[in-house]
């Protein structure tokens, strides 16, 4: 019985080491005794975690062997998001006015629009003298254009007792005389149309029916949002020589084409503009922040692993996790680097031989 018993606790002390082989970035080993209870989530005394067997496939958790590999270095720039000048533009007014809605009525922020389609009218805002002196005028005219019709009239009427200059200089005063009056007509209550200079959706809108807008005032905004630029800023005047693709943070499905560097410092940074891709319209908007990953000329050597791999520690530090047994994960940290919006590269803190987690590694780092 007591070699039995002896055998027993043989067994499980074995069973609490961790699995044979694992060792850190710097070949120490990484075994140490669990004290967990079998069948429970707990987090071991040196940090470690202890997850059974059938709670891992219930958390999903996944891991693979890291690999050493030569990957193109990337840096992380603040950016903000553009309109394309050719891809955009501003509706404004050039004589000020009160503000009418279109056939359509006013558009709404999100709404599509067709290039030209009328989007409002500014109706011309004349104090009451000036419009009192335009319908003075205009009733000139009709009198002095009803006169000279009369004379032509007359005129022709007498052709061959007449000189033909006469008849002429008639015909003449007649069609200016008509031309001011149109021109005159046209003043009085006068509206400017607003038209959109391109095929878009309106990205801002600043008015409603009756408001009394100013010469140059932006009425709206029309952009077209598969197409849009990204300007990012560095102090580093040498990283326009090395930048190539790159990708916005958290967005995947966007990808940036480096465009150009401009010539002269905006408040100690130089912009660099990219253009931004994705399949239909691109899930950005005008003056949105952004982190730009940009891929440069030179390469670093590390371990590429996917971004959801790496967490925080207590103390804010990323780290990965180590599978160190078949039931037992330890937190490492490491030094990381983003290559994309989706993957990262740790250049320090792992070894050839360790498992790391890719998948779940934030469950693992909740258990307490």
């Amino acid at each position: 019985m007591k070699k039995l018993m002896l055998t027993l606790c043989v067994a499980t002390a074995a069973a609490a080491h961790a699995a044979p082989g694992a060792h850190g970035p710097n070949g120490e080993h990484l075994e140490a005794p669990s004290v967990a209870a079998p069948g429970s989530l707990a987090r071991l005394p040196d940090a470690s975690v202890h997850v059974p067997m059938r709670a891992q496939r219930r958390l999903g958790i996944r891991t693979v062997l890291a690999k050493q590999s030569q990957v193109a270095a990337t840096v992380e720039l603040p950016g903000r998001v553009l309109m394309d000048p050719n891809a955009g533009g501003r509706v404004q007014t050039l004589a000020g006015g009160k503000v009418q809605p279109g056939p359509k009525g006013l558009p709404v922020v999100g709404q599509a629009v067709r290039k030209g389609e009328v989007l409002g009218y500014v109706g011309f805002n004349a104090n009451p003298i000036e419009a009192a002196n335009q319908q003075a005028l205009l009733a000139e005219l009709r009198s002095s254009h009803h006169l000279a019709g009369q004379r032509v009239r007359r005129l022709e009427s007498l052709e061959g007792t007449v000189p033909q200059k006469e008849i002429d200089a008639a015909h003449a005063e007649l069609r200016s005389l008509a031309a001011r009056e149109q021109a005159i007509a046209r003043s009085v209550g006068a509206r400017e149309a607003l038209r959109a200079p391109i095929a878009g959706v309106i990205a801002t809108s600043t008015v409603v029916a009756g408001q009394i807008v100013e010469p140059k005032d932006v009425l709206f905004e029309v952009i077209d949002p598969a197409r849009m630029l990204v300007e990012a800023t560095t102090p580093d005047v040498s990283l326009a020589s090395q930048v190539g693709q790159a990708t916005v943070a958290g967005l995947p499905a966007v990808t940036l084409k480096f465009l150009g560097a401009a010539r002269s410092l905006r408040e100690g940074n130089l912009p660099l503009t990219f253009r931004a891709t994705a399949d239909g319209a691109v899930p950005l908007a005008v003056g949105q922040p952004v982190t730009v990953l940009a891929a440069l000329s030179k390469t670093v050597t590390g371990y590429v692993l996917p971004a959801q791999a790496i967490t925080r520690s207590p103390a804010n530090e990323p780290i990965v996790w180590i599978k160190a047994g078949a039931q037992r994960y330890i937190p490492q940290p490491v030094r990381v680097e983003p290559l994309d919006a989706q993957t990262v590269v740790v250049t320090q803190g792992l070894g050839a031989d360790n498992r790391v987690v890719v998948q779940g590694a934030a469950l693992i780092a909740q258990i307490r």
